[in-house]
């Protein structure tokens, strides 16, 4: 058994090295000058606080949508503007609608950003949304020669379905009343239906007529959303559809057909939106925050293994070794999940690695009243010492733990972030200290220095 939690011990330690290379990309490679590998540089996901970038806060002009579409024109405009900024090249942007009373308000958060300007300029426009139609085959060639001119010949590689070969037509969003999750009568699929005002439903006949059994493409600010088909279940050559309702079916989830038919309503219903805040986060700033935020990490770790081992001697030195094996987990988990770090977020941590040592304070306690009138420290000692600390461990970490997750849940940005950071840390923390303390001091404690009980606990 001793032997088998050696090999234990040597794979965590094997694990902690490797870890420690993942978690500090590049610094300490560099300072015993190898070369790791490339997945092991994988960067840590920064927020808006500590990368840099910028906050803005719109209000929307609901004024000419009706009350009980406002949550859905909202979420469906919330949809188009996460769209937008990621054709604009930020990746994984902060798109959240706020309502307040009978305001709703749209906050965009977007880090790294490189050009507010612009960014400010294409989230401020109205969604467009229009139907265009497939060209003719020659419409077709005619494109095809002016992208072999720029392309050569990887413009023959083009399929002929892709969305550069589609026209525009009259038919546009302002025509279209209303767009609705609906289920098929017969098979219980989910489809999309529409319905067009008198205006559009002429329009929409025109449209259906020229394209019978082709794709008639929807666009929403010029991206393709869908191509369905016209008239695909009708065996007839030709036919429209009057009247100016249609059905979208296909294979959609419940969720795809409900948010297409978000985005058309969003495109369909003039929601402008007007900028009320704009705050610029400089990346200067965020490094700042960084380095403060390693130092008082690290003043922090050194301060809690300092007093552990003050008051619990040897086992509060193998208290620290798990507390560096916490700290490993824990940041390659913030790297793999990812969790964006922000500010408030590593708050969080730092917080999470004084309460790392709550658990092993209770075991080592315990195990003060095991061994008081002993002259060694057993195994069995050990074991009795987490079982009795650990009702009051789980019982600790459990009321922690729901108010992470209630501040996650009802909160939101920088609150969630510490919420989510700390809630991570208290279940890492118990695991390494359930799990490798127990590991390191069962195995230690069958060795001579178990026949020392002053060097294990005062």
């Amino acid at each position: 058994m001793l032997s088998k939690n050696w090999s234990w011990i040597i794979l965590i330690l094997i694990f902690t090295v490797f870890g420690a290379f993942f978690v500090l990309p590049g610094t300490l490679a560099k300072k015993i000058n190898i070369e790791t590998p490339q997945f092991l540089r994988k960067p840590y996901k920064l927020g808006l606080d500590l990368q840099g970038g910028i906050h803005l806060l719109y209000e929307a002009d609901l004024s000419q949508v009706e009350k009980q579409d406002w949550k859905s024109a909202m979420e469906g405009l919330r949809d188009i503007i996460e769209r937008r900024v990621n054709l604009f090249g930020v990746k994984e942007p902060l798109v959240q609608v706020q309502k307040a009373k009978d305001t709703y308000r749209l906050i965009v958060e977007l880090a790294g950003i490189k050009n507010p300007k612009e960014a400010i300029e294409m989230i401020g426009k109205t969604p467009y949304l229009e139907f265009r139609e497939e060209m003719t085959e020659e419409e077709k060639e005619e494109i095809l020669k002016e992208l072999r001119k720029e392309m050569g010949p990887k413009a023959n590689e083009i399929p002929k379905d892709s969305p550069i070969f589609f026209k525009p037509t009259k038919l546009t969003g302002k025509y279209l009343k209303r767009a609705t999750l609906e289920f098929d009568p017969t098979t219980y699929e989910p489809e999309v239906g529409i319905e067009f005002n008198k205006e559009g439903a002429k329009l929409f006949e025109e449209v259906t007529k020229r394209n019978w059994h082709k794709p008639l493409a929807i666009f929403i600010d010029d991206q393709l959303i869908s191509a369905p088909i016209v008239g695909k279940d009708d065996p007839s050559e030709t036919g429209s559809i009057k009247g100016g309702k249609a059905v979208i079916s296909g294979d959609f989830t419940i969720e795809q057909a409900r948010k297409l038919a978000r985005n058309l309503n969003a495109g369909a219903l003039p929601v402008p939106i007007k900028l009320i805040s704009e705050e610029k986060i400089g990346p200067s700033l965020g490094k700042i925050s960084i380095e403060k935020s390693i130092i008082a990490a690290v003043v922090g770790f050194l301060l809690v293994i300092l007093f552990m081992i003050l008051i619990y001697r040897f086992s509060g030195f193998l208290a620290g070794i798990s507390l560096l094996v916490y700290i490993v987990i824990l940041l390659s988990l913030i790297k793999l999940i990812p969790v964006t770090l922000t500010l408030s977020g590593i708050a969080g941590l730092i917080l999470s690695l004084g309460m790392a040592v709550d658990a092993n304070i209770l075991i080592f306690e315990r195990l003060r009243e095991e061994v008081q009138d002993k002259d060694n420290v057993e195994p069995t000692d050990i074991d009795e010492a987490f079982s009795r600390a650990w009702s009051a461990i789980r019982d600790g970490n459990l009321t922690t733990l729901i108010t992470c997750a209630i501040l996650f849940l009802v909160a939101s940005g920088f609150v969630q972030g510490f919420a989510l950071s700390l809630g991570v840390g208290i279940l890492v923390s118990m695991f390494t200290a359930m799990v490798i303390t127990k590991l390191l001091m069962k195995t230690l404690i069958q060795t001579r220095l178990g026949n020392f009980v002053k060097i294990w606990i005062r």
